[in-house]
């Protein structure tokens, strides 16, 4: 991977290059900044031509919509916080220990507390980071296991296929994933969405077991399960710089 920025109106937009086993070249803007996928095929002078192409490509769609993509700030946290996380909230207990490792557990009578010890040694940023990993990770693991009787329902309701492991996972850069083993993948992002939204990924992630592009067959399978699925696509669209740890 290459790293870089570049600067657009006066922002700065964190530019990562992949370089990777593919057919084509792929852009994408999200929060963490632009995302260029490289075919490892590729000669190093058409790998740079397409890096290029693809860079410029982002700074047109920067500048034609630059409130849509404008880079959203690491939400900040401190000890006596309240989390919302759907329709539960969480305290926030937060200590800074010389420990080179951080850690959280869920606590409380209620388990409505979230305990964290955050390594003291690490810059405000890595601290913001890993407090927001560990929120991630705690609240995710207590909310598995409605997860997974969903995917099983909807699983049962509209598909049928053979399923493996069901997971969440601290991602940023999408909502769900589907390997081709039939593990299904949820962003905890979507913890802060509405259950109908959360619903929608689940569809989507499932109709991947049978069709893994997205073609006209997959839209059509998606659609027969949940017919107002366009609905949900647009409030991520215009909602998900909201659902972030």
């Amino acid at each position: 991977m290459k790293a870089e920025t570049m600067e657009i109106n006066g922002i700065k937009y964190q530019v990562r290059v992949f370089f990777e086993r593919r057919q084509n070249s792929a852009a994408s803007i999200g929060k963490r900044g632009i995302s260029i996928r490289i075919p490892l095929s590729m000669s190093r002078e058409e790998m740079f031509r397409q890096a290029i192409n693809m860079e410029e490509w982002a700074r047109k769609r920067i500048e034609e919509r630059p409130e849509r993509f404008r880079p959203v700030p690491a939400r900040a946290y401190k000890d006596g916080d309240i989390l919302k996380v759907g329709d539960e909230e969480y305290n926030l207990r937060i200590e800074f220990k010389d420990n080179q490792g951080s850690s959280a557990r869920i606590a409380g009578n209620d388990g409505n507390e979230v305990h964290m010890s955050i390594s003291s040694g690490l810059s405000p940023e890595m601290q913001n980071s890993h407090i927001s990993t560990m929120l991630s990770r705690c609240i995710s693991a207590k909310r598995i296991p409605k997860l997974k009787e969903k995917i099983s329902e909807l699983n049962r309701l509209h598909f049928n296929q053979p399923l493996n492991k069901i997971f969440f996972k601290h991602n940023k850069s999408n909502w769900g994933s589907c390997s081709g083993r039939g593990n299904i993948n949820i962003s905890t992002r979507l913890l802060f969405a509405p259950e109908d939204v959360l619903e929608y990924v689940c569809v989507h992630e499932l109709a991947h077991l049978i069709e893994h592009g997205h073609s006209e067959r997959f839209w059509a399978l998606v659609g027969k399960a949940m017919p107002e699925y366009e609905e949900k696509i647009n409030w991520l669209k215009e909602n998900g710089n909201k659902c972030r740890f």
